[in-house]
């Protein structure tokens, strides 16, 4: 009866483990995180919709023709720049899979997400950016200006169309304004961290949600000044000049650069960039994969298109992001 006893304790005992196994392994399964081997990548399928931000475009488009690269040709990317704003509309009425964003979703456009019954989402930290004011090639006296000259340039109401109404050892020189449009993550991030408030600007300037329109409006006039992403001026160095920005606690003239973007020395014009993803899109096998496979390739995509990469914290953090979406998406 003892040997009873005790094959009969054995054999719950053997059930128990192999039950706990089972449930480790379909928790294991269920987390499985994408396979981005040329073999894997080439078992994926379907269309992955992006759009948003001028400034993260070029960025999730070189991410997408490295991921086709890299074996996923049978998945297609679009990537459309219709600023920020813009993005979050279209991704709010569920057009669209992914979001550019080069600010923070803010709490209005969150609540038109949940009105249209969009469900969960989920922003991804891609690459920092340093907010660049550039200034023609031709322009010699410019190099470094405080934050306060650029308010007092960019404020709500400025009069300011002058070099010398600047600062006084400028010359008489016509200034004309080239900036971000309205829907634009950059004009909301510029306004606030340069006037304190953000959408507060004057008006009076050549705006465009294309920074490329920016390049060549202040590349082509020699009084003239723009502001866009570090990418577009690195892009452009050839026809432009970076101006330095006085940091407000230390008073260096700091330039844009990997290194001060890295670093927080180019302040208060560096920031952080986003890829939103709709809960919905990410339970797809193509989606997660591309998403992965940022994270895993995040430096080569960010110098490739001339962005400054994550700092070893950021990309930790975003990748415990990542596995949190994951395990996320197998519970629904």
């Amino acid at each position: 009866m003892k040997d009873m006893s005790r094959l009969r304790h054995a054999v719950v005992a053997v059930g128990v483990v192999a039950l706990l196994g089972a449930l480790v392994s379909v928790a294991a399964a269920a987390t499985k995180k994408p396979d981005l081997t040329k073999a894997g990548l080439g078992k994926l399928r379907g269309n992955v919709s992006a759009d948003g931000s001028s400034t993260v475009g070029p960025y999730t488009t070189a991410a997408a023709e490295l991921f086709r690269r890299a074996g996923a040709g049978k998945v297609n990317i679009t990537v459309g720049i219709s600023g920020t704003g813009g993005g979050f509309e279209r991704f709010c009425k569920g057009e669209t899979d992914l979001s550019d964003a080069s600010r923070p979703m803010r709490n209005r456009e969150a609540a038109v997400c949940k009105t249209n019954n969009v469900g969960s989402w989920r922003a991804f930290t891609v690459a920092n950016d340093a907010l660049t004011v550039v200034v023609s090639r031709e322009n010699t006296w410019a190099t470094c200006l405080t934050v306060a000259e650029l308010k007092k340039i960019w404020e709500p109401g400025s009069k300011v169309n002058n070099w010398r109404d600047v600062r006084s050892s400028f010359p008489n020189e016509p200034l004309r304004l080239f900036g971000a449009g309205t829907d634009s993550g950059t004009f909301e991030y510029f306004t606030e961290a340069i006037n304190g408030r953000a959408r507060a600007s004057r008006s009076d300037y050549q705006a465009s949600e294309d920074d490329n329109v920016l390049v060549q409006g202040v590349a082509g006039t020699k009084g003239a000044m723009g502001y866009f992403g570090f990418s577009y001026f690195e892009e452009n160095q050839s026809r432009l000049k970076a101006l330095q920005i006085e940091n407000p606690k230390t008073g260096q003239c700091v330039a844009p650069s990997v290194q001060t973007a890295q670093s927080n020395a180019y302040k208060p014009l560096a920031r952080p960039l986003f890829i939103y993803a709709k809960g919905s899109s990410f339970k797809r096998p193509e989606v997660q994969a591309f998403i992965a496979y940022i994270f895993a390739n995040e430096e080569a995509i960010a110098m490739r298109a001339r962005f400054v990469p994550l700092t070893t914290a950021q990309l930790k953090r975003a990748r415990t992001n990542f596995d949190l979406a994951l395990k996320a998406a197998a519970r629904t």
